[in-house]
Parts: C-alpha cells; sequence; structure tokens
C-alpha cells in the first residue's frame, strides 16, 4: 500500500453534524471526495435538494440527509438510535455543530449559557457516546470533534462559547484516554478565524477585523476549503497513531 491509499475512505460512512454550511459542509465535501458515503445532519437541513447534498452526488457518493435540534437532549438521543437503525456501521463521526451567543458576561443570562453548553458540549458527548459503543463494539472507528482557538484562549464576550470549546478539547482527551486501546480514534481540529456565518459580527466591525487579519501571520481569514486535508488525515489510516491531538488550522494564530 502507497502512502497515499491510507487517506482513501472508499467503503466507509462518515455522520458530519452541522453540514449544511461553512466548515462542516467543507468537511462533508471532503470526505465525499475522498470516496466516503455522508449521513447529514443539521438543525434545519432540507430533507432533500440541499446544497451539500447535490455536492456529495456530483462526487458519486451518497448522501442521507436528517434534522435535529442539538438544543433539545431528547431529539438527540433520537436521533442518535435512528441513525445506528438505518446505518449500523458509522466508520466515522464529525462534531461539529455548534452555535455562539455574544454578549459580555454580566449580560450573558442563563438561557445563553444553557443554549451553548447544551449544543456546543452535552449534545456531542451524548452522541459520540451512543454512536462509539458501536464503534467500539467492532474495534474501529474515526471521531473528529470540531474545537476552536477557544479552546485554548478565553475569547471576548462569548463566554460560553469559550466555556464550552474548553470542555470539547478536555472530552476529546478523555475519549481518547479510554478508547485508544479499543480501536478508536478521537481527535480534534480547532479552525481560527475563518470566513462563515459565526464570525460575520468580526468582519463586519472595521476594528476587530483590522486586529484580527493583522495577527494571523497567514494574512487572511480562513475558508471551509482549509479543512479538506485535515478531516480527511484524521478520518483516514493515515493517522492511525493519533489520539487526543488538537490540530489547529488556523493561519497561525496560535504560534503567535
Amino acid at each position: 500500500m502507497g502512502v497515499l491509499d491510507k487517506f482513501d475512505l472508499t467503503g466507509k460512512t462518515a455522520l458530519v453534524t452541522g453540514c449544511k454550511r461553512g466548515i462542516g459542509r467543507g468537511m462533508a465535501e471532503a470526505l465525499a471526495s475522498a470516496g466516503a458515503d455522508i449521513i447529514g445532519v443539521s438543525a434545519s437541513l432540507e430533507p432533500s435538494g440541499s446544497a451539500v447534498e447535490e455536492a456529495v452526488a456530483a462526487l458519486g457518493r451518497k448522501f442521507s440527509a436528517y434534522r435535529c435540534d442539538f438544543s433539545d437532549r431528547q431529539n438527540v438521543r433520537q436521533f442518535a438510535e435512528t441513525a445506528l437503525r438505518e446505518h449500523p456501521k458509522i466508520d466515522i463521526l464529525v462534531n461539529n455543530a455548534g452555535t455562539i451567543r455574544r454578549a459580555p458576561a454580566v449580560d450573558h443570562d442563563d438561557a445563553l449559557w444553557d443554549e451553548v453548553i447544551e449544543v456546543n458540549l452535552s449534545a456531542q458527548f451524548v452522541l459520540t457516546r451512543e454512536i462509539g459503543r458501536a464503534m467500539i463494539e467492532r474495534g474501529a472507528g474515526k471521531i473528529i470533534f470540531t474545537a476552536s482557538l477557544l479552546t485554548f484562549q478565553g475569547g471576548i464576550t462569548v463566554p460560553g462559547y469559550s466555556a464550552s470549546k474548553g470542555g470539547i478539547g478536555q472530552l476529546t482527551m478523555a475519549f481518547a484516554n479510554e478508547w485508544a486501546s479499543k480501536g478508536v480514534n478521537v481527535n480534534a481540529i480547532a479552525p481560527g478565524y475563518i470566513d462563515t456565518d459565526n464570525t460575520e459580527a468580526l468582519r463586519n466591525d472595521p476594528d476587530r477585523s483590522r486586529a484580527i487579519l493583522e495577527r494571523i501571520p497567514a494574512g487572511r481569514w480562513g475558508t471551509p476549503e482549509d479543512f479538506a486535508g485535515p478531516i480527511v488525515f484524521l478520518a483516514s489510516e493515515a493517522s492511525d497513531y493519533m489520539h487526543g491531538t488538537i490540530v489547529t488550522v488556523d493561519g497561525g494564530w496560535m504560534g503567535r
């Protein structure tokens, strides 16, 4: 087997949450390009005919669409049951779904906190536990979380988001510690400042946008396409000896 063969995902099935747009869509399309069939789920994903479905189909791969309200834990459990019933062999789980609510800490009320923690952390734990159980039984699986620069830093006016992404970093390592010996790789990707819906407020603020760009060594905002290589790597045999690692895709931000 040549080294490039290790990146081949032909015959694999990947479940990608938050796949409708942005980083999640970029990841789903990259995995399909490498040969994987896609189970796509988002809170508002169209039952058929979505842009991500059309992109995956154009690559010759299957796409199965689902909706899930990640702020509703019972809905997450029900989705996991449905996904496992209809797709008994899920080889790759990409925990990308997330939300962000911006407000200074003194104005960040309980409802904002609870929503962000539930969507970004609790739902991901529940889904990983349920999908991961089947991976452990097979002795193989790849799980990738979407972390953040705020896994390492505090951020500004996003205390719930920062707490949730810090938790994702710890959760990645906690799962990896338990599951590495069982054939399941658990790692994470930490995006930097990416041109998506989540950063629209920052990009529209001239002062914040300028300050951010001045600190990024690459000198630009990232794009969803920047995640194609890292997600395929972590989902493939090429990363078989990686466990509990958080890979930054940030234009060099964390190197400053």
